[in-house]
């Protein structure tokens, strides 16, 4: 039930996705201007070295071969990729400094990319919560203003605390990829591996921090009790949430893949902001079940459970709800 109420949640504010997709092109054009004027003349002379051609003739002889049914060149290519990869590395630690200050530059941009496009997660959830207690419509904009001092707090706390789980978790994936790619049948599992734990480590983290937003956000709390309220899996069950955000994961990664490959990249536009407000939908779904609250997934369908919780006049008009 709680997909069904997703998807209808979803459709029910699909106009934010045109406003998600604004916010997020204008924070990626800014970016990536940035970045590309102050890495340029790094990035240029890595490309323009013969190490790095040489690492890429070999990966692109390798994926070659592997499409045309050429097995028996793999395990040749494969070799080629991991002595033109060791020369590579070589070129790099003769630019250490660069390097570790071209990744300082990239990590605060990435940093405050994320932090910036959580204001606009911030404000969706906020969008959609209207909705679903009171059926409100409200304005993007002025809702970010309005909410900039709290969003702001929340991604200060939030954006660190993701990346550096999302480190932890790709520098695991490319170790894992990077030892096992000895032929066809390593190949294959490898990209298996990697592709699981990406989705598991994704649904790992959405599990734990489900609560976070809807709780200072529909609850109404402080970011501390948010947190331990998130964090906390007391009466929860953990297991079916995180099977859910597993399959939406799959569904979301399905939906982009093909977005890219048969729109030729336009329906990523569309794609990529969707996926984001649906996460956000299943984030309050799950959020307004487990504390048994009313709410409306579109305007003429009220999702009553089974015990509901009764606001007093006092509650209603503060927006929060008493300890049961």
């Amino acid at each position: 039930m709680k997909f069904k109420h997703t998807f209808h949640l979803f459709v029910d504010n699909f106009s934010i996705t045109y406003k998600q997709l604004l916010f997020r092109m204008i924070i990626a054009v800014v970016s990536l201007s940035i970045g590309i004027g102050c890495l340029y003349p790094f990035v240029n002379g890595l490309i323009k070295s013969e190490t790095l051609n040489a690492l890429t003739t070999n990966i692109h002889n390798f994926i070659t071969a592997f499409l045309s049914g050429e097995v028996s060149n793999l395990a040749h290519f494969s070799e080629d990729i991991k002595r033109a990869f060791d020369q590579f590395i070589s070129l790099l630690n003769t630019r250490m400094t660069q390097i570790v200050l071209s990744g300082l530059l990239i990590l605060l941009l990435y940093i405050i990319e994320k932090w910036v496009a959580g204001l606009g997660n911030y404000t969706t959830a906020v969008l959609i919560n209207d909705k679903m207690a009171l059926r409100a419509s409200s304005p993007f904009l002025g809702t970010m203003i309005s909410h900039l001092k709290e969003a702001a707090i929340y991604n200060a706390i939030y954006v660190p605390l993701s990346i550096l789980y999302d480190l932890i978790i790709c520098t695991l994936m490319f170790v894992v990829l990077y030892f096992m790619i000895h032929g066809i049948q390593w190949f294959i599992i490898s990209v298996f591996l990697f592709t699981l734990i990406m989705v598991i480590s994704i649904a790992v983290k959405m599990t734990f921090t489900s609560d976070w937003l809807p709780a200072l956000i529909r609850g109404k709390m402080g970011q501390k009790q948010a947190i331990v309220y998130s964090f906390s899996r007391k009466g929860k069950d953990t297991l079916n949430i995180l099977s859910n955000y597993i399959v939406l994961i799959l569904i979301l990664m399905a939906v982009n893949v093909m977005a890219g490959v048969f729109t030729f990249g336009v329906g990523l536009l569309l794609s990529i902001p969707s996926s984001y407000i649906i996460i956000i939908c299943l984030e309050m779904v799950i959020y307004y079940d487990r504390e048994e609250i009313r709410y409306f997934v579109d305007k003429s369908t009220i999702v009553k459970p089974e015990h509901e919780h009764t606001m007093t006049r006092e509650e209603f008009f503060k927006g929060t709800q008493s300890d049961n």
